[in-house]
């Protein structure tokens, strides 16, 4: 039984949900979001609660129901608070800066690269070193941030390179490390 499909979405005011087949459109604050759902799913809107319903229990209902309830849930928060990734750049002379069509990066290459946003998101800089990716569209926020992020990985023995902010980096002793540990 899905735990996440059970719980009901509570649609905060000022948010618009439409309904129409399996397209469901939610519109708020923010901006507006439309999806296309599994035809078996249905998704019943009543006094400002959303649930979705399963028509079975077997195994692809039952997973269909806790991923349809997920991402409904995301697309009413995207449309009120919006999602936010935050990414660092360590090392020295590494940095980023705006562009109009995006960001430019300069991560150790011989020329800076350059990484044009897609439309609904949004990247500002803190200083050099601090980037912080926004949008309404919790996985479109989340593959641009991988995607700068995979632009340089941090390395395992240093450090450098482009992280998430609180991501924990085990570094590797290296050889200095190693000889150490044997005598």
């Amino acid at each position: 039984m899905s735990r996440v499909g059970l719980s009901p979405i509570t649609v905060p005011q000022g948010v618009k949900v439409e309904i129409n087949g399996t397209e469901v459109t939610v519109e708020g604050s923010k901006g507006k979001l439309s999806r296309y759902f599994h035809p078996d799913m249905r998704i019943v809107l009543q006094d400002s609660t959303l649930t979705v319903i399963r028509p079975s229990d077997n195994k692809t209902h039952r997973s269909l129901h806790g991923l349809t309830r997920s991402l409904l849930s995301n697309m009413v928060q995207g449309v009120t608070n919006g999602f936010e990734k935050v990414l660092e750049i360590s090392g020295i002379g590494y940095r980023a800066q705006k562009t109009d069509k995006g960001l430019s990066f300069q991560i150790g290459f011989n020329r800076p690269i350059e990484f044009n946003l897609p439309s609904g998101v949004e990247a500002a800089i803190e200083g050099t070193n601090k980037i912080k990716v926004t949008g309404i569209d919790k996985e479109q926020v989340g593959e641009v941030a991988a995607k700068i992020r995979a632009l340089r990985p941090a390395d395992p023995y240093k450090g450098k390179g482009i992280k998430y902010a609180g991501e924990v980096l085990h570094l590797k002793p290296g050889k200095a490390g190693k000889a150490a540990q044997k005598g």
